[in-house]
């Protein structure tokens, strides 16, 4: 097919559909964009976003960046399977939820043992790991949420329950990299 007879797959960006505070799921029905459903779609794509924001901010060819792209495509699979809503759609599949295991575990294996609790921050790219870490945990909730009354979407909300773990463990890795340091809870004493 050549270039002039090629289709765009989005031809128009706005369409007017949601104007009055409804829009459609991808095998139709209108639902409230205050929904439940469509509150975990946007949570699902925050978190990506808040991940290209991560990306951007390390440097080129950092050793986490192919890793954190691989994630954004699978949380765009995962936003597919919210917006198919349907049993004959296949859920996210266990492989990416053991592959983030063993991305994690090596991660971790090269830290060291965790004694004090962190807080958030440190270097800009690790802000932003902890950052997306606080919004995967959002994304997650409002899954659970979302299961509690419709399709269940087990294996989505074990992946974002892995994937908030292995932010955390990517923060630490990003703070400690080329002699860097964490920041340490100190108490305040009340």
């Amino acid at each position: 097919m050549s270039d002039k007879t090629e289709r765009n797959r989005l031809d128009k960006i706005y369409t007017r559909g949601g104007d009055k505070g409804k829009t459609s799921l991808a095998m139709g029905g209108r639902l409230s964009k205050a929904d439940d459903h469509i509150k975990a779609l946007g949570e699902v794509d925050e978190l990506n976003c808040q991940l290209g924001v991560l990306i951007a901010t390390l440097p080129a060819g950092h050793q986490l960046a192919a890793s954190l792209q691989q994630i954004q495509n699978i949380l765009f699979d995962m936003g597919a399977e919210l917006a198919m809503n349907s049993t004959d759609y296949p859920p996210l599949a266990q492989a990416f939820i053991d592959t983030l295991e063993q991305q994690l575990d090596q991660l971790n294996s090269g830290l060291p043992a965790l004694r004090e609790f962190i807080l958030p921050g440190g270097n800009i790219s690790a802000a932003h790991c902890h950052l997306a870490r606080a919004v995967c945990r959002r994304a997650e909730r409002q899954l659970i949420q979302l299961a509690s009354t419709e399709k269940s979407f087990p294996q989505a909300i074990k992946y974002l329950n892995r994937l908030s773990d292995y932010l955390f463990v990517a923060a630490r890795h990003l703070n400690l990299q080329e002699n860097g340091s964490e920041i340490y809870w100190q108490p305040s004493g009340k």
